[in-house]
């Protein structure tokens, strides 16, 4: 697709996460009101979208209970600060295999899978208008974790998020992942508009080198909407280089926990810097109004 550079730009705000980083900041929330807070703050500062994990409240650790998600969701459905609440719907496809010489049974230990239904409960509960949907299965960071989302599994909760009414946000960490995902298109499990995050620098996916980051890009159909962002070092970077490329923004905690070399960010101080590089380069940030009407959204109360 030819390049032109995005002029109206949308902000998200990816806000805690389910790596392990809460022991590494302490700005990184973990209970529903410290994650409610933070993402309100983010939306203050100019991000139009909030991606939320949960975590266990005492131990920081991921979790996927929906009681948490809809606490999260009521507090800031019920904020003076409007935003549009995208929550991940990744939780639920976890292996962690045995060691080399015997990989089965797997461990017990980190290894999290359940069935297309329960990984969307909370979805249907909350009603968020956006959810994310990681399409494909990859190798994850070190040891023997693989991030497990297969094509059975992929059809059947994308379909259940297109029947409730909440756009799925495709999460693409390679280029088979694009392929993947136009074939849901195709198949009319995901429905126009089509919304893409491309996610950069997560190994072992797409590094995030700028000529890996075009050959991604290239692979988003120019009728897509489509957001980037890369993780650690880099990840500050990437607002200019997917505004460049036509797409929006994604900042925050879950990706990156640093404003500036050796200083620890809050959720709001990384938007902050993404709406100044943005702004410093002629683009106009656009709020969660102007989302909605782009990408069909429906705001709705939980259930």
């Amino acid at each position: 697709m030819p390049l032109a550079m995005n002029r109206d730009v949308f902000i998200t705000c990816a806000v805690t996460g389910s790596g392990d980083t809460a022991g590494k900041s302490p700005h990184v929330p973990r209970s529903p009101k410290q994650i409610a807070e933070s993402a309100i703050d983010a939306a203050k500062a100019g991000a139009a979208v909030v991606h939320c994990h949960v975590r266990d409240p005492e131990t920081g650790a991921p979790s996927r209970r929906n009681d948490l998600y809809r606490e999260v969701t009521e507090r800031i459905r019920d904020a003076e600060v409007d935003v549009v609440l995208n929550l991940t719907a990744g939780m639920g496809g976890d292996m962690i295999f045995g060691n080399t010489e015997q990989p089965l049974p797997l461990n017990p230990n980190g290894t999290d899978m359940v069935g297309a239904t329960e990984r969307v409960s909370h979805v249907a509960e909350c009603l968020p208008e956006i959810c994310t949907l990681d399409c494909g299965t990859m190798n994850f960071s070190l040891g023997d974790y693989v991030m497990t989302n297969t094509p059975s599994m992929l059809r059947a909760m994308g379909k259940m998020m297109t029947d409730l009414g909440v756009r799925p946000e495709i999460e693409a960490f390679d280029t088979g992942h694009l392929w993947f995902a136009k074939q849901l298109v195709e198949e009319g499990i995901i429905e126009d508009p089509v919304l893409i995050q491309l996610c950069m620098g997560i190994p072992w996916g797409a590094p995030d080198d700028l000529n890996t980051f075009m050959a991604m890009v290239n692979n988003v159909p120019s009728s897509w909407t489509f957001s980037a962002f890369s993780i650690g070092r880099n990840a500050m970077a990437y607002p200019a280089a997917a505004v460049l490329a036509g797409g929006n923004v994604r900042v925050g905690l879950e990706d990156n926990l640093y404003v500036g070399k050796g200083q620890l960010a809050t959720n709001a101080q990384l938007v902050e810097k993404a709406v100044n590089v943005v702004e410093s380069m002629g683009a106009r940030i656009i709020g969660p109004a102007e989302v909605r009407e782009k990408l069909k959204l429906q705001k709705r109360a939980p259930k």
